[in-house]
């Protein structure tokens, strides 16, 4: 029998637990990244779904190693109208939802859609979508969800009104038909305001929805019926009236953020900051190249000019406190909207 003096014993005992040791050492020296999951239900190639794939990586870059992200497309992870609850419950790290899906957290979000706005220029949209409305309502999502609102507001583009097999040729058409809404009280009371049959159909469902019949038409940007090749599933016409602006928010995780160093905090704050000018930029471009291949596909366009757009919105304004109560905004936000645009 071999005999172990007390040193070699022990220095064995030290030898068989250094292979425990070990993957806590290395551990403890080189911590897993955090993963950052973020949920879009539109296709890649869709202006959003562009923006953030040029937006991840600076993310990556900037956290040095810290942070690993990853971007789930064409809700294969969430439709838009499900995201926000994910986001709330840790199933995902950010998403950057339609402001129409946030009314039933936040009834105030969907202010773009207001008739305030309804046939006006981006310009004057951007004087509350970066003034004090959107603060507003950023304030009340952080405090209702419990998410960090990561910074400006990312446009969609303008909503129009798209058809099947009836033909667009003025707002008077729209009367009777059956139009999907992205969801929210204000897009189904527009449509009701033109006499119109709300139906409420999530995006990534749209196409089949379509092809089938179960609208007849529906509210949709130019860029977004281009990339999700409705033509396909049987649009043909379109009357432009710049009715309201798609706005997607930027939000964060909670409890993701707070494991984020204050200074990784404010570098992804401000690599947001400093982008998003770009990427509007880049959605309206992309919005009048949708509109140029709808053109080509064959699908008929009519514009609704700056007079007749100015007389509707007046009209509707008449209505604008009552709609806004239905929807349950707060008539502070509605002021506070008036004011941003100068119309107080």
């Amino acid at each position: 029998m071999t005999r172990l003096t007390r040193r070699a014993f022990g220095a064995a005992i030290a030898a068989s637990a250094l292979p425990l040791a070990m993957p806590h050492i290395r551990r403890a020296g080189a911590a897993e990244p955090l993963e950052m999951r973020v949920s879009l239900d539109t296709v890649p190639s869709h202006p959003r779904n562009i923006a953030f794939h040029d937006f991840l990586p600076k993310v990556e870059a900037a956290s040095n190693g810290a942070i690993k992200t990853k971007l789930f497309e064409s809700g294969s992870l969430f439709p838009d109208l499900q995201v926000s609850k994910a986001l709330v419950q840790g199933q995902v790290e950010m998403v950057c939802p339609g402001t129409w899906t946030l009314t039933g957290f936040v009834p105030d979000a969907d202010f773009s859609q207001l008739p305030a706005f309804y046939g006006q220029p981006v310009e004057v949209v951007h004087k509350a979508t970066d003034g004090s409305a959107a603060k507003y309502v950023d304030d009340k999502l952080a405090e209702k969800l419990g998410v960090k609102v990561l910074g400006g507001w990312f446009d969609l583009g303008f909503n129009n009104w798209f058809s099947t097999k009836k033909p667009l040729t003025s707002l008077a058409d729209l009367k009777d038909m059956k139009l999907r809404s992205p969801g929210g009280v204000l897009n189904s009371w527009r449509i009701r305001f033109f006499g119109g049959i709300p139906n409420v159909t999530a995006w990534p469902d749209v196409p089949l929805a379509m092809s089938q019949g179960t609208f007849d038409g529906l509210i949709s940007t130019d860029e977004s019926a281009n990339t999700a090749k409705l033509y396909d599933s049987g649009l043909r016409h379109s009357i432009q009236d710049h009715q309201g602006m798609g706005l997607y928010v930027p939000m964060v995780n909670k409890d993701f953020w707070a494991k984020l160093d204050p200074k990784l905090q404010d570098a992804i704050a401000k690599l947001w900051a400093d982008n998003i000018p770009t990427y509007r930029a880049n959605t309206a471009k992309a919005q009048q190249e949708g509109r140029d291949a709808l053109a080509k596909l064959g699908v008929t366009m009519v514009d609704v000019g700056t007079d007749e757009a100015d007389k509707i919105r007046a009209k509707m304004l008449a209505e604008q406190d009552k709609v806004a109560a239905d929807a349950h905004m707060s008539p502070d936000l509605v002021k506070l909207v008036m004011t941003d645009v100068g119309a107080a």
